[in-house]
C-alpha cells in the first residue's frame, strides 16, 4: 500500500486507497490512547452544545457534545482531521472537552437524534390547528419573541416560531410561504436546493401570512404591493435576523424569509471547504500591507462567507478593519461595519470616501457596482489600504477586462490587483448513504466532462442514493469550488496590453492556477461532490 503524498491528509490518502475512514479513526484512537465508541446510543447531547451549534455545523463536520461522568463534556469526532472543531467548539462553549472517536453514521444519527426533538412538535402545531374551526385576528405581537418559549401562545404563533425554529435547526437559509389553489405550502432551502416541508390548510394562509408579515413590521392591510420587512428572534442564546419579503399572486400573497444567523458563524477559510493548497495560496494574497483583492461569482456562490474569513483571518487589534455593506449580513466583533443606504444617499462610493477618512488598514466594499466606485477602490489600494470587493463575472479573468471596461488605467490596476478569487458552491456527497460507484458507472458519470477517455476510466466517482439524514437527495451541505488568480509579473504586463480575459486565463494556467470546473473534478475524485454538481455549476472551457 503506497506512503501518502506530501501534504495530503490521512482522510484524503485513506478515500484515495479505498480504506474505510472508520477503521483509519479506530486506529489513530488506539495510537494516541483516545476512547472508540461504536456507538453513542446511551449517550445523552450537551444541551448547550445543541442550543449553541446550529445542526448544519453537526451535520457537516459530524461532531456532537455529550455529557460526560461527572458532566464532564465530551466532545465525540469522526478522526483526528476535526481538531479544528474541538478547538471551535472549547472556545464557543468555553470550557475544555474530552475528545472521542466515533463512526462518522453514528455520531451523525446522534446528531439527528439530538436536535429532532423540536422539530417533531411543528406537525403536532399543524394538526392541532386544522381542528380548530375559529380564528382570531392577529393584533399586536411583539417583534422581538423566544422562539424556544412557545407554550401559551396562539396557535398560528405558536406555529410560525415553530416553523422558524425548525427551518434554523435544519440549517435553513430561506423559507417561503407559497399560496396554492387548495393549501399553503411551507419549504425550506437547505443547501442551496428548495424543499417542500409542510402543507397547511389554506384557511390557515392569511393569518400565517399576517403574522410573518407583522414580525417583519409590515403593513398587513396592503396586499395588493410587495414588501419589505426585518425583524430579530432568538433561539436561545442564538440572534436570528429575518429579511422577509412579500409578493402578491393570483393565490394570495407569498412571503420568503431570508434567515442569517448571527450569532454562531465560523468563519475560517478551512471552514468554507476551499482545497489546502487554495487556502495557502489565498492566505498569502491577503497578508499584503496594500492591493485589491477581488471576489466574483453569482448571488449565492459564497462569495460574503469568504469575504468575512478573510477579515475575520485579519481581524487584530493592532488593525483598523472597516466595511460597506449592503446589507450587512452578519456581525464581527472588532471590525467597523457600515450598511449602504441608497435611498438616503449612502452609496458605495460616498460611503468609501467617508471611510477613507477614518484612518483604515483594511477595507471591505461589498460590490463593486460602477466607475466611480472601481476608481475609488483602485485609489484607496494605492494608497496603503489593503481593500477586498466583488464583482458579478463568470471567471477570475473576467474580473480584470470588467474593471478595464469601467475605464480603470491599465498601469493602475496592474499596480494595485493582487488576485481575483472566483467561486461557486457544489453539494457534499452525505457522509451516510454516500458509496463508490463500480468502474463502469463512473465512467459513464465521467465521460459527462469531456475528459480523454484513457484519464476517466481511471477515475472513481462517489454518489449517495439518498436517506433520511439528507432527505433522500444523497447530499449534505455544501463545499466551495474556486479558481485563484494571482496577479503575477506575466499578468501584470497582460493588463498593460489590455489583453483579453482569454489571454490573462492563459497566462494564469501556465502560472498553475486551476479553472472552476478543474477544482470541481479534483473534488470528484476525492469522492466530496458528483459529477452532476459539478456540471451544474460550471463551464466547460475549450
Amino acid at each position: 500500500m503506497s506512503e501518502p503524498e506530501p501534504g495530503e491528509s490521512l482522510l484524503t490518502w485513506s478515500r484515495r486507497r479505498e480504506v474505510a475512514p472508520d477503521i483509519v479513526a479506530q486506529a489513530t484512537a488506539e495510537f494516541l490512547q483516545v476512547p472508540y465508541w461504536e456507538s453513542l446510543r446511551d449517550q445523552t447531547a450537551l444541551p448547550e452544545y445543541v442550543r449553541r451549534f446550529p445542526i448544519g455545523f453537526a451535520r457537516q463536520h459530524a461532531v456532537l457534545s455529550v455529557v460526560g461522568e461527572e458532566d464532564q463534556p465530551i466532545l465525540v469526532v469522526p478522526g483526528p482531521e476535526a481538531a479544528p472543531q474541538w478547538d471551535v467548539v472549547s472556545r464557543i462553549l468555553k470550557t475544555p472537552l474530552r475528545l472521542t472517536f466515533a463512526p462518522r453514521a453514528a455520531i451523525l444519527t446522534a446528531v439527528n437524534q439530538a436536535y429532532e426533538q423540536q422539530n417533531s412538535r411543528t406537525d403536532a402545531v399543524i394538526d392541532s390547528i386544522s381542528r380548530d374551526e375559529a380564528r382570531e385576528r392577529i393584533n399586536a405581537i411583539e417583534q422581538r419573541d423566544d422562539l424556544l418559549s412557545t407554550d401559551g401562545q396562539a396557535p398560528v404563533i405558536e406555529l410560525i416560531n415553530l416553523v422558524l425554529l425548525e427551518a434554523v435547526k435544519e440549517g435553513a437559509s430561506d423559507v417561503h410561504l407559497q399560496p396554492g389553489r387548495e393549501e399553503l405550502v411551507v419549504r425550506y432551502r437547505i443547501d442551496g436546493v428548495l424543499f417542500d416541508a409542510h402543507k397547511l390548510p389554506k384557511d390557515l394562509q392569511e393569518e400565517a401570512i399576517s403574522r410573518v408579515k407583522i414580525m417583519g413590521n409590515m403593513n398587513i392591510a396592503e396586499k395588493r404591493l410587495p414588501q419589505d420587512g426585518r425583524s430579530t428572534v432568538t433561539v436561545g442564546e442564538r440572534t436570528i435576523d429575518m429579511r422577509i419579503a412579500s409578493l402578491p399572486g393570483k393565490d394570495g400573497e407569498r412571503v420568503v424569509i431570508r434567515l442569517l444567523d448571527k450569532s454562531t458563524q465560523l468563519f475560517t477559510l478551512e471552514g468554507t471547504g476551499m482545497d489546502r493548497k487554495v487556502v495557502e495560496k489565498f492566505r498569502s494574497i491577503i497578508r499584503h500591507e496594500h492591493g485589491l483583492i477581488l471576489l466574483t461569482g453569482p448571488t449565492g456562490s459564497g462569495k460574503t462567507t469568504s469575504l468575512y474569513s478573510a477579515l475575520q483571518e485579519l481581524n487584530q487589534r493592532e488593525r483598523n478593519i472597516v466595511t460597506l455593506e449592503d446589507p450587512i449580513e452578519y456581525d464581527i466583533e472588532g471590525i467597523s461595519q457600515t450598511q449602504i443606504n441608497t435611498k438616503k444617499g449612502m452609496t458605495f462610493a460616498s460611503g468609501l470616501r467617508s471611510v477613507l477618512r477614518q484612518d483604515p488598514d483594511i477595507i471591505m466594499v461589498g460590490e463593486i457596482r460602477d466607475e466611480e466606485t472601481a476608481v475609488l477602490a483602485i485609489q484607496s489600494s494605492l494608497t496603503g489600504h489593503l481593500v477586498f470587493s466583488t464583482l458579478h463575472t463568470n471567471d477570475s479573468a473576467s474580473a480584470v477586462t470588467r474593471l478595464l471596461h469601467f475605464g480603470i488605467e491599465p498601469y493602475l490596476l496592474s499596480s494595485s490587483l493582487l488576485g481575483v478569487l472566483a467561486q461557486r458552491l457544489v453539494r457534499r456527497v452525505c457522509d451516510v448513504c454516500g458509496e463508490w460507484l463500480s468502474p463502469v458507472e463512473s465512467l459513464e458519470r465521467v465521460e459527462q466532462l469531456g475528459l480523454p477517455p484513457e484519464f476517466a476510466r481511471l477515475i472513481k466517482t462517489r454518489e449517495g442514493p439518498g436517506c433520511s439524514q439528507c432527505r433522500e437527495t444523497g447530499y449534505r451541505g455544501r463545499v466551495a469550488v474556486t479558481e485563484l488568480l494571482i496577479v503575477e509579473q506575466k499578468i501584470r504586463k497582460a493588463i498593460q496590453a489590455r489583453s483579453t480575459s482569454s489571454e490573462i486565463q492563459d497566462l494564469a494556467r501556465e502560472g498553475g492556477m486551476l479553472l472552476l470546473r478543474e477544482t470541481g473534478i479534483h473534488n470528484v475524485i476525492a469522492g466530496v461532490t458528483t459529477v452532476e454538481e459539478v456540471l451544474r455549476v460550471t463551464v466547460a472551457e475549450s
